[in-house]
């Protein structure tokens, strides 16, 4: 049968793998990105109530209901002072990544260059080539045992065919936050260079040592040429539900919109009105949650004090620069992630360990284990 010329260099994560591998065993579950942090209290109890509601079994609206895209609109007003539309600069979509997907298949045409860091996410660098897009890698440069935005490296991957710059920050899974200056950057070669920007703030919340927030809105011209996919799933934990968003430019977001309908229909609705109810909600949970995923970070950067590990300024993720394999981990009775594919020659050398699933008492046996 044929196969379609955009699965060139579309890969697996080897995740699913991994996790087979472990069932039943006395193994540290570093590989995945599920959280055993606890919900938002109004996430289960809304969902229970609403289940029994007629409007819960409907189709309808396939952009997502008025009231959670009006919350989403205070959710991104608050952080980033900037105001969409409800009604046409918003949509909601089955999770954050579908959002990225919808976006750039709304934007890319086959050929068209997408820029993105070394290391950044695999699921990102995939969803460009199912776009018809070319990933391209700015390698990220450790600095003081951190990852920073290389910017002269940033701009010297910017070519006539670049259409787009995707950022993250805290950028997955190297936990690379971006400056204010890192963020003023990538304003200046979008408008210089005619870019959009598609910003994943998925991990927008989840930044470690008293770090300000910061984004892309705060500089000129940045509103019209950035497009946000945000999500429910990682500051909020709630990963089951698959609630996430589009918000950006009208034309952009109408489009990304058909996208959205004709690829998905609508996101669950029982699980808009559980989101909607959490954005609404006390939030002082988040702050609970960075702390205790920083305090994990610490726990690991403990246990491996000879290790070759860049200190993550935020997301629930860091990266180990080593030879082992997966399997070599897994013998020691711990499961990880390689990083092929997840960028370029960078990301290559490096194995992911995720902490958002495991407490700091398990984490301190890394020592232990890998001794």
């Amino acid at each position: 049968m044929k196969r379609a010329a955009r699965m060139e260099g579309v890969a697996g994560f080897g995740i699913d793998q991994v996790a087979d591998a472990v069932i039943g065993a006395d193994v540290l579950r570093l590989e995945n990105l599920d959280t055993d942090l606890p919900l938002p209290p109004e996430a289960v109890a809304v969902t229970r109530s609403a289940l029994d509601l007629p409007v819960s079994n409907s189709w309808l609206p396939f952009t997502g209901d008025l009231g959670l895209r009006a919350a989403i609109s205070d959710h991104i007003a608050a952080r980033h002072g900037h105001v969409y539309d409800p009604g046409s600069q918003i949509v909601v979509t089955c999770g954050g990544c579908e959002a990225v997907l919808d976006i750039l298949l709304a934007t890319i045409d086959p050929g068209d260059e997408v820029v993105l860091t070394d290391p950044i996410y695999a699921g990102l660098v995939n969803r460009v080539r199912l776009a018809g897009g070319v990933p391209v890698f700015a390698p990220l440069a450790v600095v003081d045992g951190e990852w920073r935005l290389d910017r002269e490296a940033l701009a010297a991957v910017v070519t006539p065919r670049t259409v787009a710059l995707l950022m993250m920050s805290p950028s997955m899974p190297s936990g690379c936050v971006l400056s204010r200056e890192d963020w003023a950057e990538v304003a200046r070669l979008c408008n210089e260079h005619d870019l959009f920007l598609l910003y994943d703030a998925a991990m927008e919340a989840l930044v470690f040592d008293g770090r300000e927030l910061c984004g892309p809105l705060e500089h000129e011209g940045m509103a019209e040429r950035t497009v946000i996919a945000g999500s429910m799933s990682k500051a909020y934990r709630m990963i089951g539900w698959r609630v996430g968003w589009i918000a950006g430019p009208a034309s952009v977001v109408s489009d990304a919109g058909w996208v959205h309908v004709y690829n998905t229909t609508g996101a669950v609705s029982v699980a808009r009105r559980a989101a909607e109810a959490v954005l609404r909600g006390p939030q002082e949970h988040v702050a609970a949650c960075v702390s205790e995923l920083e305090a994990r970070r610490d726990a690991i950067l403990a246990a491996l004090p000879g290790w070759s590990i860049v200190r993550p300024a935020g997301g629930w993720s860091l990266l180990v620069e080593t030879s082992m394999s997966s399997e070599a981990f897994m013998a020691a009775g711990v499961a990880a992630t390689p990083m092929t594919g997840w960028g370029g020659d960078v990301a290559a050398r490096y194995v992911r360990f995720v902490f958002s699933a495991e407490p700091v008492s398990r984490l301190r046996e890394l020592g232990t284990r890998l001794g």
